[in-house]
């Protein structure tokens, strides 16, 4: 018997078509929906699309409006699973959020595409047809929200973007892939070790994601603080150091008990408390920065706007960021 699924399309390349300049944009229709036909062969299909954005367009407000609406279907129990459509830029973003937020337990799997729908070798009906199989299988159930493109299926958490145009842009450094999908079915090798959930019901923390470098100095840090922020995210260089100049805006954020994350510009490895020299991590840890638990920049900053939104406690925060 055919699953229930449904598909949520958000907009993105993957809903998009090139122009005779060679520009890719929205259309009035989405083209997605014209190959209903093909998918329904999978399973019974109940679409929405609640907008139509490029993905640098999406906010934490839609991401929110997302969850509500697989909870909402959660609650109901008439859908076995949901595919979601969207913009590669900040799918994985989104990806994560609804990782750490949905309370529903079905399969969840977030496709896009990296060539609009009419381009040769255009790649968006193949990963939707790939994510709707993913989100049929029983193998998926309690594997968290999953990323589904180029054949291979990655954790919200560990995938992000790694080429600019190139299909097999998603991947998961370090970890690899959980499972592939195959013409014969869906293999998955590995499982998730760990799983967090926060409900959530407001977006309106402003956190931001800072980038480390060589003869960095305090101004930024400080112009920051007047922002009034509610929490920053610093991709730190190394196993998370920062330049000594830096310093003395890292203490004025910390002084006005504003959060402050440290991740690593690099896409391989966790930041520790190792160097004891001035501006290194073993001072960082001492002052009270929060060392995140291997997160690259964007998703810390995602799992800190959810931190705050359940508590402004220090520790607590500290604790959510070594799950």
């Amino acid at each position: 018997m055919k699953k229930n699924i449904l598909i949520i399309h958000t907009g993105g390349t993957i809903s998009m078509r090139e122009d005779k300049t060679g520009s890719v944009a929205p259309g009035e229709t989405n083209p997605l929906t014209d190959k209903s036909d093909m998918i329904s062969d999978l399973a019974n299909i109940i679409i929405e699309e609640p907008f139509n954005l490029p993905s640098p367009h999406i906010t934490p407000k839609e991401m929110l409006k997302l969850k509500s609406i697989l909870d909402c279907h959660g609650r109901e129990k008439k859908i076995e699973g949901a595919v979601i459509t969207h913009g590669t830029d900040t799918l994985e973003e989104t990806a994560y959020f609804l990782d750490l937020t949905v309370q529903t337990k079905f399969p969840i799997v977030v496709t896009g595409a990296m060539r609009s729908s009419n381009e040769i070798g255009s790649d968006g009906l193949y990963n939707l047809l790939s994510a709707v199989r993913v989100a049929t299988s029983e193998e998926a159930k309690g594997k968290g929200v999953l990323v589904v493109l180029n054949d291979e299926i990655h954790t919200a958490e560990n995938v992000t973007k790694t080429h600019t145009s190139n299909v097999s842009t998603f991947q998961s450094p370090q970890y690899g892939p959980i499972g592939i999908v195959t013409k014969r079915g869906v293999l998955f090798h590995h499982m998730p070790a760990r799983q967090e959930s926060y409900d959530i019901v407001d977006v309106s923390k402003r956190t931001i994601l800072i980038k480390a470098h060589a003869g960095m100095d305090c101004s930024l840090l400080s112009a920051v603080k007047g922002l009034k922020v509610d929490g920053v995210v610093i991709e730190a260089l190394g196993q998370g150091n920062l330049p000594p100049a830096a310093l003395p805006g890292v203490k004025e954020l910390i002084a006005e008990n504003i959060p402050v994350v440290i991740v690593s510009r690099c896409f391989n490895g966790i930041v520790q408390d190792i160097y004891g020299y001035e501006g290194g991590g073993k001072q960082l840890k001492e002052l009270g920065l929060i060392f995140s638990n291997g997160l690259n920049g964007q998703k810390a900053r995602i799992k800190l706007l959810i931190a705050l939104s359940q508590t402004t406690d220090m520790k607590e925060i500290d604790r959510m960021f070594q799950l």
